[in-house]
Parts: structure tokens; sequence; C-alpha cells
């Protein structure tokens, strides 16, 4: 029924391989609209051929950033959006045999732009809440393992991540976020 139209991320003349936004097409009238989220032929058709295993979701409230997180053992591949609100969402590739290896880019989700971001496994990702409230949906390729989880500082200079921090606000960050280290002392894979 419905289509999706899906574009490679590029940074600095670069495609960053496996990172895609993707767009829905989206059906609308007087009552509303509809949209397919994931129809697994569409993603086919396009190209992609990910499992997923796994839904989340969570609620944040304005400044929350989370991340920048990934699995070390078991990477899960992820496509996230926001449900409600509006974050700028980040992925940094950690694949060390990458051309983009340290790079990042990011894209603003929100409930009106009904965007999605597929983030391969090998990427650390996270995200910054920019509305009053966000809900936040994401399919992940494997299950997420205790134990297993890295991340990176939010900040990392080697990184250099824009976020589109407006003045005045105040960023809230788990105890855990806080503590991440740079790119350069952080696990890197060799899949």
């Amino acid at each position: 029924m419905g289509k999706i139209t899906v574009t490679p991320c590029r940074k600095d003349g670069k495609v960053i391989s496996g990172l895609y936004v993707i767009e829905p097409t989206v059906f609308k009238d007087e009552r509303g609209y509809f949209m397919e989220v994931y129809n697994k032929r569409d993603f086919a058709d396009a190209g992609l051929s990910m499992e997923f295993v796994q839904d989340n979701q969570s609620m944040s409230v304005k400044g929350v950033l989370r991340g920048l997180h990934y699995q070390k053992q078991y990477p899960q591949g992820k496509l996230v959006r926001a449900v409600r609100g509006s974050v700028f969402d980040v992925a940094v590739d950690l694949r060390t045999y990458s051309e983009t290896y340290g790079m990042w880019y990011g894209v603003e989700l929100t409930e009106d732009n009904k965007k999605q971001f597929y983030i391969p496994e090998g990427f650390a990702h996270g995200f910054l809440v920019l509305s009053d409230v966000a809900e936040f949906s994401y399919k992940c390729t494997d299950f997420y393992h205790p134990g297993d989880e890295g991340g990176l500082i939010y900040n990392d200079p080697e990184i250099g991540v824009e976020w589109p921090i407006p003045e005045g606000m105040e960023l809230i960050l788990s105890d855990k976020d806080k503590k991440w280290g740079r790119l350069s002392e952080t696990f890197k894979f060799q899949f």
C-alpha cells in the first residue's frame, strides 16, 4: 500500500554506508492520517534487508539527552522515530574499517515530519529532546543484552556533534551518560 523514500546519509561529501533517513507515504484526509511505519516488502524493494526482533518506546522531557549508546558484542541496528514531539537524533560511525569512522550525522525527527532514521550495527546512537515532551519509538535488529552496553560522551571534541541546544536549555543526562569516554578511548567494531 504505502511506499517509502530512502535517502542515504552524506556528510562532508561522503556517504555514510548503511545510514538512512526513511520517509513513509502519509495518507491524509479530513479524519487525520494513515501511514505504514514498517512494511518488510517495501523495505526489501528499497534494498533494505534488516530483520527486527524488538520494539522499544521511551518518553522524555525537554532537554533530555540520551546517548551516545551502543552494544559491544551484540550490536543493534535501530529504526527510530518521534511518535510525539521533536528530537534531534544522532548516529556516530564506530566501524574501524569504514572510511567514515568517527563521523556523525544528525536529523530532526518530529511527529509532523514523520521521518525515520535507520542506524545500522556498529554505530553509537543518541538523541536530544527539543519539544516539551517527546515519545520516541525504535525497532531493533537484536535484543538488548544487559552488561554489553558502551557509550561515548555526548560532547566529545573528537567527534564534534553540533547539538542544537538553545540558549538557556538545561541538559538532563543520566549519571551513566555523564561518565562515558571519548572516541579514542572507546570500543571499536571490527566486524
